[in-house]
């Protein structure tokens, strides 16, 4: 009788890979962020506003690949510190538009060090980085790529 060969281990598959990559990155990140006074999540918000401002929520959910009910929580945080404002869309009352305020303007000046903190941490250069990143990206496309195209269309 043929023996079952079980699970691959964790070590061995790429998604924990990636998983722990990311904690890791997190994690050397994370005294820097505390200085800032914000967690990686806001901070990935405070990137894509910094990138263009007066986004909706689920704008910036889609973006981050968040749910938008985990985004009210983190964005009242922000607009608690002074760093954004959120409002109802005149024009669509049931969108709420996300702003930078000063501050929150301001602390993009003092973030710009967290690539560098990415480098010393982990003894690559930046372009060996770069060639990694593009090939993450490549990858998690082609999953969602792969995902798109197994829903359902109604018709």
């Amino acid at each position: 009788m043929p023996q079952s060969k079980g699970p691959v281990p964790m070590e061995d598959q790429l998604c924990f890979t990636v998983y722990s990559t990311g904690m890791a990155i997190q994690r050397a990140y994370k005294p820097l962020l505390d200085a800032l006074g914000v967690t990686y999540p806001q901070y990935l918000v405070m990137n894509v506003l910094w990138r263009e401002d007066g986004r909706t929520v689920g704008d910036i959910a889609d973006e981050l690949a968040l749910e938008p009910s985990t985004m009210t929580p983190l964005l009242k945080r922000l607009e608690t510190a002074g760093l954004v404002r959120r409002a109802r869309n005149p024009a669509n009352e049931r969108q709420v538009v996300i702003t930078l305020t000063d501050a929150g303007r301001a602390l993009r000046e003092r973030a710009g060090c967290l690539g560098e903190a990415l480098i010393d941490a982990s003894g690559q250069t930046g372009p060996e980085l770069g060639v990694l990143n593009t090939q993450l990206k490549s990858l998690r496309d082609a999953v969602y790529d792969s995902l798109a195209s197994r829903k359902p269309t109604h018709g």
